[in-house]
């Protein structure tokens, strides 16, 4: 798959502090860039250190499995470091590297559950103005909640509500349509409310307790 510009945007405001972007948008000095093109060890370990945890957390929350987030980084480093020399500065370098590793996570999802992914059912009722799902939530039940939706559902919803990624760009991402992204959006954050809901209603005696 061909690797787009990324425009830099303005993220969303989170929701929750619990729920953060990935923190890809780290600047990297045109000096270490011109470094790393020519093949310098140095560079391309400082650029590896600086976005190797942001990369490991977009490809867990994508894929759902630490093992395999962490080869999805591995891979995807590997492409970095191989075609730092094609990246000529139109888009911001940290774009540019993001999409490399939702690229390869989505590749891995292909490869792991086959080329049609599986997502969430189009008979939902889908409720366009609700808040977002984590609202309900803090990041560990989120991540419980997140691992019983479809791979292809979850990817959609974190690219879309914490990645900053349009329905056009999640459409060219997935080869799906502009709809496919927005009715997973709305569909997923329902179910993930569903999810929620029972995992708030369980926390809430611990609460009580707590505070007695």
């Amino acid at each position: 798959m061909a690797h787009r510009a990324v425009a830099t945007k303005s993220p969303r405001p989170a929701s929750d502090p619990s729920v953060s972007a990935t923190s890809f948008q780290i600047e990297v000095p045109d000096t270490v860039l011109a470094r790393a093109r020519r093949g310098e060890t140095g560079a391309l370990e400082q650029i590896y250190r600086a976005f190797e945890r942001p990369a490991f957390t977009l490809a867990l929350r994508m894929l759902g499995d630490a093992e395999h987030a962490r080869e999805t980084v591995h891979d995807a480093m590997l492409h970095v470091l191989e075609r730092i020399g094609q990246f000529r500065g139109e888009s911001p370098f940290w774009g540019w590297l993001r999409q490399i590793v939702v690229n390869q996570a989505l590749m891995r999802l292909r490869k792991e559950r086959g080329v049609v992914l599986e997502e969430l059912p189009a008979d939902d009722d889908v409720q366009g103005n609700a808040p977002p799902p984590w609202v309900l939530a803090d990041a560990r039940r989120l991540e419980q909640a997140l691992t019983h939706l479809p791979a292809l559902t979850r990817s959609v919803l974190w690219l879309y509500h914490v990645e900053d990624y349009t329905h056009q760009e999640i459409a060219e991402l997935t080869g799906k349509s502009v709809s496919f992204s927005k009715s997973q959006v709305m569909r997923g954050g329902i179910r993930l409310r569903n999810l929620l809901e029972p995992l708030q209603e369980e926390a809430a005696p611990c609460m009580t307790a707590t505070a007695h």
